[in-house]
């Protein structure tokens, strides 16, 4: 991956040193520098969840510590038992003093305040106090966003560490979902290229949904429609132009020697890939 904010080959250096400076500056302030109306500690945010309750999981990265200060590990502690046990007998709280969330963009172990503090002092007493510090300030809407150094920022360990760490989160979680998509993506793509049409009926049954779902679905969108007092549905035509649906002719002789011209709407497989994609944004 090029970054082309820090070429400097073959380019002069004093002109550029300013120039380069203010992009920096730039950079940082628009991508690295962590949002301080959220509690921040070393360079971490320290997330909450609707409830107010607070990540555990940002507050051992911030800590710097190895995986024996997890909070899976403080949570098996009689300590953090006792604690959670009497903070959920408390009924002014009215929710869960701790949640776990696996997935999501989100994830971690969200714990009430007071359980947080407790975690920090369990890694330390100074990382204890520090929290609660930060905590306060956040509180009284004291936290608010510094003037920052670029060049200083980029000498601060804990500052780099808190912005890789952050950042390595979030690349690995947005891989994770790619890799969760795949199977789901290439299934669309074998279906969009595969030939020949499927009724209704049966792309219904394809698309996990019941039939009446699908043919209400499809009227109400404009992709089929009948003619007033007629029975049988017919595909609009800009569908069918745009490759999605297409129709049967079929003619079936009668028991008296007369002729019946059935017309059936059949949805292609791009219809079926747009279809399943359509239905996907809908649920979500």
């Amino acid at each position: 991956m090029k970054t082309s904010s820090f070429e400097m080959k073959n380019a002069p250096i004093a002109p550029t040193i300013s120039a380069s400076k203010q992009q920096l500056s730039g950079d940082l302030t628009m991508h690295t520098i962590p949002n301080h109306n959220v509690p921040v500690i070393a360079g971490v945010e320290i997330t909450s969840d609707a409830e107010g309750r607070f990540n555990l999981n940002t507050l051992h990265k911030a800590s710097g510590q190895a995986d024996h200060k997890k909070p899976s590990e403080w949570l098996r502690t009689k300590q953090a038992q006792e604690l959670i046990s009497e903070l959920s007998g408390n009924s002014h709280l009215g929710q869960e003093v701790i949640k776990s969330v696996k997935g999501g963009t989100t994830p971690g172990t969200f714990a009430h305040e007071l359980l947080a503090v407790s975690y920090a002092g369990w890694i330390s007493p100074a990382f204890q106090l520090q929290v609660n510090q930060i905590f306060i300030d956040y509180r009284t809407g004291k936290l608010a966003a510094p003037a920052i150094d670029p060049m200083i920022a980029l000498n601060d360990p804990a500052f780099l560490r808190g912005t890789l760490l952050t950042y390595t989160e979030k690349v690995l979680t947005l891989e994770s979902q790619v890799q969760e998509m795949k199977p789901d993506v290439d299934a669309l793509h074998r279906i969009a290229k595969s030939d020949g049409g499927t009724c209704i009926t049966t792309a219904a049954k394809d698309l996990q949904i019941r039939p009446k779902d699908l043919f209400a679905y499809l009227g109400a969108n404009g992709w089929i429609y009948r003619r007033t007092g007629g029975k049988s549905w017919l595909a609009y035509q800009s569908k069918i132009q745009s490759g999605l649906l297409e129709h049967k002719v079929t003619v079936i002789s009668r028991g008296d020697g007369s002729e019946k011209t059935v017309e059936q709407v059949l949805v292609t497989p791009k219809g079926l890939a747009k279809l399943s994609q359509l239905l996907t944004q809908q649920a979500a």
